[in-house]
């Protein structure tokens, strides 16, 4: 279980490369964004949330940081 916020994906250009989206989902108590968090600026649909490919290690890095 990805213990982040989930993502649907629902509309977003970049879903396919966001951890938020291609995480394994827990069946049991998986949290969800209610709405995926897109705006559009200068005519661009960006994601506030997105989580990029290296976001995972480098998330991983500073948990064990902080044991």
């Amino acid at each position: 279980m990805a213990d982040i916020t989930m993502c649907s994906g629902v509309n977003c250009p970049v879903k396919e490369k966001c951890y938020r989206f291609t995480a394994n989902k827990c069946e049991y108590g998986q949290s969800f964004f209610f709405s995926p968090p897109l705006k559009t600026i200068y005519n661009t649909l960006i994601c506030e949330m997105f989580w990029g490919e290296n976001s995972e290690q480098i998330f991983n890095n500073l948990k064990n940081i902080m044991k």
